[in-house]
């Protein structure tokens, strides 16, 4: 999933720093829902809430579409946190009347974005998989580059949940192909979560425990966060591949594992 004032693969920017609290922060609505995103990262989705909220004020008392847009959708982030479906179905008409007011279509996109990430981690793919078109759909008429790029890695896990290993197959390289146009340096390990599941899900375990490993270690060093939709189905696949892949095998993959880098894993596996 991506933020929708950060890239979802943005390291942090300090790690040791500790997060300010809304009692503590005094910056721009801007950087305050930055902060709300972070918060939500780091599970404190309470701080993460007051933040968004204050901003969601601060938009309507202004009349600004953009704040208020922007906090309705980190508030749909957090409603997916404890899968509150009756809140995210509050947020999203709010989101569909503020793009219906503003001519804006791009809040139905967040709208549709933020609905799909929440069927998906319910596990309702068919649900998921139409929200995921809905979204990808309004990020090609409008050039949303950021997020027509993410949801073909989100819609990729409904694609491998439903067994379809070659439309996965093809968004998984869709995603890095368009990840590697806009940045053509990037080490994406974020990806590398749709391939474990992939891998996983086709009885591969020793090749997904290698790119699990892989992608732990370079969230590790690129100090990312991923967020519950997605760290979900890695979560899955490292306890199945702990079930699967004998200890002897598994110490010699994580082993080899320490110089494996993003293309490697991809011309390797794709």
């Amino acid at each position: 999933m991506c933020g929708i004032l950060t890239s979802c693969t943005e390291p942090k920017k300090d790690v040791e720093k500790k997060v300010q609290t809304t009692d503590q922060i005094n910056e721009s609505p801007k950087e305050m829902l930055k902060q709300a995103y972070q918060l939500f990262k780091e599970g404190d989705d309470q701080e993460s809430i007051k933040l968004a909220n204050k901003v969601l004020d601060i938009g309507r008392e202004t009349k600004n579409d953009t704040l208020i847009g922007r906090a309705l959708t980190s508030l749909c982030r957090n409603a997916q946190r404890s899968l509150d479906t009756l809140r995210l179905a509050e947020l999203s008409a709010e989101l569909k009347d503020l793009s219906e007011a503003s001519r804006n279509p791009q809040w139905m996109m967040y709208r549709a974005h933020m609905n799909a990430e929440m069927w998906r981690l319910i596990g309702n793919m068919d649900r998921a998989e139409m929200y995921y078109n809905e979204s990808l759909k309004i990020s090609a008429e409008t050039g949303a580059k950021g997020m027509y790029t993410i949801d073909h890695f989100n819609k990729s896990f409904v694609s491998i949940a439903k067994g379809d290993f070659d439309t996965a197959k093809e968004l998984i390289l869709k995603y890095y192909a368009l990840r590697k146009e806009a940045d053509p340096a990037s080490e994406d390990a974020y990806g590398l979560i749709a391939l474990a599941y992939y891998l996983e899900q086709q009885g591969n375990y020793e090749g997904a425990l290698e790119v699990a490993v892989v992608t732990r270690r370079l969230f590790e060093e690129q100090h990312l966060f991923p967020e519950p939709p997605d760290e979900k189905p890695l979560l899955a696949v490292e306890k199945k591949v702990q079930e699967m892949v004998t200890q002897e095998k598994s110490t010699e993959i994580k082993a080899n594992s320490v110089s494996l880098t993003v293309a490697n894993l991809l011309e390797k596996y794709l």
